[in-house]
């Protein structure tokens, strides 16, 4: 089955935003969406999911799939899966997402499954994010932002998906921040300084409803090209 790996720019991009917006967007065109987020981190929810990105997730997909699949490892800290094995000593199970990956990507017709971070975030000494979407053999999809900054970012996060052998199903720009880019200038210089398919853009919405947020990517996304 199809699978989609949900990188970002970096931190607070929006990737679980976007994520569940695709999921909620996947689910009302009949498609059976499953979703996954290999590593959390942050202070535990005392109920439901330990991580509140996990729990959006789920509600947006509407899946019930238990937490140690759609989420096999959550550390307590809000760090990097390096930093918090250095930290804690809890060490990165990468066999353990593996595994959950491909049981996951079994029971649905797409799986979703959203980074920590940023493609070089860290998870052991020799092994980033890049490594994980380069051991699942799946595509990518790159959010970013318009905030002054970003085409760096994006060039960057381009650049290392190439190198590391990574296909790129295209870009998705969260226009959230009030004081970036225009994004008409911004697509033109994304598009002409990477080659890379820009997969539209997403406005700030206040509504995080299915009703509202449908309409918002459905309008929005190409979504024909994230399927193909």
């Amino acid at each position: 089955m199809k699978s989609l790996f949900i990188t970002g720019t970096d931190t607070d991009v929006g990737k679980t935003y976007i994520t569940a917006g695709l999921a909620v967007t996947l689910r009302k065109m009949g498609i059976d969406v499953g979703i996954m987020k290999p590593f959390a981190a942050g202070s535990a929810q005392k109920k439901g999911f330990k991580s509140e990105d996990v729990e959006i997730l789920s509600k947006a997909a509407q899946v019930n799939d238990p937490e140690n699949l759609v989420n096999p490892q959550f550390f307590p800290m809000p760090a990097s899966p390096y930093t918090a094995w250095k930290t804690m000593k809890i060490k990165p199970k990468i066999d353990s997402v593996i595994s959950s990956f491909k049981k996951l990507s079994k029971l649905h017709q797409i799986l979703l499954v959203e980074g920590m971070g940023g493609i070089m975030t860290p998870i052991l000494k020799d092994y980033f994010v890049t490594d994980l979407i380069k051991e699942m053999k799946i595509s990518s999809v790159l959010v970013t932002r318009t905030k002054v900054g970003t085409v760096n970012h994006t060039i960057m996060t381009v650049k290392m998906c190439e190198k590391y052998g990574i296909p790129i199903k295209g870009i998705i720009v969260n226009d959230f921040d009030s004081d970036g880019y225009k994004t008409k200038e911004l697509i033109r210089d994304l598009k002409s300084l990477t080659g890379v398919p820009i997969l539209g853009i997403i406005p700030f919405i206040e509504d995080m409803g299915d009703s509202s947020m449908y309409k918002i990517f459905k309008k929005n996304l190409n979504m024909k090209l994230i399927l193909k």
